[in-house]
C-alpha cells in the first residue's frame, strides 16, 4: 500500500541544493544536479539560482515559480532508498 506523503516545508539552500520536510517527519537534503542534466523545458529556468531559491510548497509538493514541482512520494521514496533522509524526531 502506498503511504500518502505530503512536504510541508522546504527551504532552498546552497544552489541546487534543498531542504524537505514530509508529513512523515522525515526530512532531508536533495541535491538536483541530476535533473538539471536532464534539462528540458520546465527544468531550465532552475539553473538561474535566483529562481531555484524561491521553492515553496503548493498542494504537498515542491514547486517553483515557473510551475515545475516534484512528487512528493517519488521524492521521499528516492530520497529514503538513497538513505539521505533522517527518522522522524522523538517528541
Amino acid at each position: 500500500m502506498i503511504e500518502l506523503i505530503k512536504i510541508i516545508e522546504v527551504k532552498a539552500l546552497d544552489f541546487p541544493r534543498f531542504w524537505v520536510k514530509f508529513s512523515n517527519g522525515r526530512e532531508g537534503v536533495r541535491d538536483l544536479n541530476d535533473v538539471l542534466a536532464e534539462g528540458g523545458p520546465m527544468v531550465e529556468p532552475l539553473r538561474d539560482p535566483a529562481l531555484f531559491c524561491r521553492l515553496f510548497v503548493q498542494c504537498g509538493v515542491p514547486t517553483w515559480p515557473n510551475g515545475f514541482d516534484l512528487d512528493a512520494i517519488a521524492l521521499h521514496d528516492e530520497m529514503l532508498a538513497a538513505g539521505s533522509l533522517q527518522p522522524p524526531r522523538a517528541a
